[in-house]
């Protein structure tokens, strides 16, 4: 840095305090100093309180009758600094600004626009850092993680993260990595086809290049990693109900429940057997009724015969998300408070919300007397008067 600058600040205290400050600013700006800027735009504001500068962004030396004001200067401060940061495309240090005075809009959307296919090799970890790790736009990071570092190093971080992600980004990404896995799994067939078969016309329909085409599975053949197969499959259960892709992973199901039975993974309960029953779900979830009914009836058959507690509480528990999906929270409710009303996750399941959300604080206030629970028991009984009384008038 020219020594002139420090010679003219000298120079500019002869004149005022505020001059010599509004140069500080605009060398910092020129200077693209852009953290070191928000300490001086905070000590102009601290000198204008006649408060001490060599602290510029403690609240400590700021009287109480003055701390409002200067919180809004420190939050002006932070939404320029960030902005500066946000028009040179240094995300990172523009998320710590905007995290910080909890206006995260910006960066998201400006995270938004970013191509995938065209950001820099230097970039890429840290742009997966402030969008996943960070916060700032989780389904942007999982998109630039899927299109660079591939399938198995996003579904693994999804399954690591995905419990602490929003339920619209977990559904967001599950998607994302549904149309990836068909679009592969379709391009692998449609080769695989074209090498037997050179005169079948094309198509992006799964379904249609398995049809009629047992051969693609005969030696325990696959066609796509069948690990990734069986991750997404489970993921695409967080997928809302009118999702267009819950279309694609019945054809995914439909393709698991033909491979080969070493590569039919088992999962838990009720998935054990892994494709077949993720179809009855998701059919349930879009099809006519004749798929609902049979759907619910494979999973309360299952409860029914199955011997273990604790099973028969997973069980339970996807059957009532399913019944609470399809619009039978009547059935839903009668589950949950023979298997589930101890429960109170809120990252899983909790009796108390299923109750409040489908208007059955009834059976809440019949429960929480039952254990004693007096706290829950007066909420309930107080929030179903409120919601009569609301009701009526």
């Amino acid at each position: 840095m020219s020594e002139d600058i420090f010679t003219t600040l000298e120079e500019l205290q002869q004149q005022s305090p505020e001059a010599v400050l509004d140069r500080l600013i605009e060398t910092l700006t020129e200077q693209k100093n852009y953290h070191r800027l928000f300490d001086a735009l905070l000590m102009k504001k601290k000198q204008a309180l006649g408060v001490e500068l060599l602290q510029p962004t403690s609240f400590d030396p700021v009287p109480e009758e003055q701390k409002k004001e200067f919180e809004h200067a420190y939050i002006d401060a932070a939404r320029k600094v960030g902005s500066l940061f946000l028009d040179e495309k240094l995300y990172s240090d523009a998320w710590l600004y905007f995290q910080t005075i909890q206006e995260p809009e910006l960066v998201a959307e400006a995270l938004n626009k970013i191509n995938p296919r065209t950001i820099p090799e230097g970039k890429v970890e840290e742009l997966i850092q402030v969008c996943v790790y960070e916060g700032a736009n989780p389904e942007k990071g999982f998109e630039i993680m899927l299109q660079v570092n591939g399938i198995c190093n996003t579904i693994t971080v999804f399954d690591q993260m995905n419990a602490q992600l929003k339920p619209e980004s977990r559904q967001k990404v599950a998607r994302l990595l549904v149309d990836q896995l068909y679009s592969d799994l379709v391009q692998s067939l449609q080769y695989q086809v074209q090498q037997k078969v050179p005169m079948a016309p094309p198509t992006e329909n799964l379904r249609e290049l398995m049809a009629g085409r047992d051969w693609m599975f005969e030696g325990g053949a696959y066609h796509i990693d069948v690990s990734h197969l069986n991750s997404v499959v489970r993921f695409a259960r967080l997928l809302n109900d009118d999702d267009p892709s819950l279309a694609k992973v019945i054809e995914l199901c439909e393709y698991g429940s033909q491979l080969d039975e070493q590569f039919q993974y088992p999962g838990e309960a009720p998935f054990e057997d892994f494709y077949p029953a993720h179809q009855h779900f998701f059919k349930a979830l879009t099809g006519e009724d004749s798929d609902r009914n049979l759907g619910i009836a494979y999973f309360e058959k299952k409860l029914e015969q199955e011997p273990d507690d604790e099973d028969k509480q997973m069980i339970a528990y996807v059957l009532i998300d399913l019944l609470t999906r399809v619009d039978q929270n009547e059935r839903a409710i009668e589950l949950a408070e023979t298997y589930l009303s101890q429960f109170e996750d809120p990252n899983t399941f909790s009796f108390t919300d299923l109750c409040r959300k489908t208007d059955h604080l009834d059976v809440l206030q019949r429960v929480a007397r039952g254990k004693g629970d007096l706290v829950t028991f007066a909420g309930a009984l107080l929030d179903a008067q409120s919601q009569t009384q609301a009701q009526e008038s």
